[in-house]
């Protein structure tokens, strides 16, 4: 069924009625009469196949149909491989939501946007809840903030009936910019590490090197044993 629509897209030796047309091949392209280009094609044993109808003149090429028509659907199948399909995922929140359970959610929607995938969140309420539509939007706003390395909101907040919707594209790979949080964040972290390292050397600075108590000891014992010998 399918090769039967391919085909019916293009039209092959005398079906190309037109008084001249353009042959493209490896080698360039030509015009000649319609006339012309079916005897080339008749002498090459090959057809006339006419891939742009709309050009002036039309466009053809000398290739056996079969041939023609497998390339064709190969081509198709790999654009359509490399295309990726995006997904709008949701995140949906109550009006007072928790930490744990905010926390849950926004790691979910860091794997969504890193997968490619849009992310719908929103705030439901539900009967008098409505009243704190100003603390889903403040929540929305937070989720907004802390996805800023993985995706781009695409408006403010807005109320939908009972819910309150935001959007979020997911940032190409490579280009997504750190937020100042995430910045300073890693900045008191490296400053942490720093820190610690400095204690730990000074500890073991502190500490005499291995064996230095034994030789020590060691060297107080053989002094004793001396004294001792000469007082006999």
């Amino acid at each position: 069924m399918k090769n039967d629509k391919m085909k019916q897209q293009y039209r092959i030796n005398e079906q190309i009625r037109v008084r001249e047309v353009r042959i493209v091949g490896d080698d360039g392209s030509i015009v000649v009469p319609i006339r012309q280009a079916l005897d080339m094609a008749h002498d090459q044993e090959v057809d006339l196949v006419e891939i742009s109808p709309n050009a002036n003149p039309p466009v053809c090429r000398l290739i056996d149909y079969s041939k023609f028509l497998y390339q064709q659907k190969k081509r198709q199948k790999e654009m359509k491989a490399k295309q990726v399909k995006v997904e709008v995922k949701e995140i949906r929140f109550g009006p007072q939501t928790d930490e744990h359970d905010y926390q849950f959610k926004l790691k979910h929607a860091k794997e969504f946007l890193e997968e490619g995938n849009k992310v719908r969140a929103y705030v439901f309420f539900r009967g008098r809840s409505i009243l704190f539509k100003e603390q889903g939007e403040v929540l929305l706003l937070r989720f907004a903030n802390d996805l800023e390395e993985y995706g781009k909101v695409e408006g403010m907040p807005s109320l939908e009936g009972k819910k309150m919707f935001l959007y979020l594209t997911p940032k190409k790979a490579g280009v997504a910019k750190k937020s100042q949080q995430a910045r300073d964040r890693e900045a008191s972290e490296a400053e942490a590490k720093e820190n610690a390292k400095q204690q730990t050397t000074e500890v073991k600075a502190e500490v005499p090197a291995n064996g230095g108590l034994f030789a020590n000891a060691k060297i107080s014992a053989d002094a004793l044993k001396k004294l001792t010998e000469s007082e006999e």
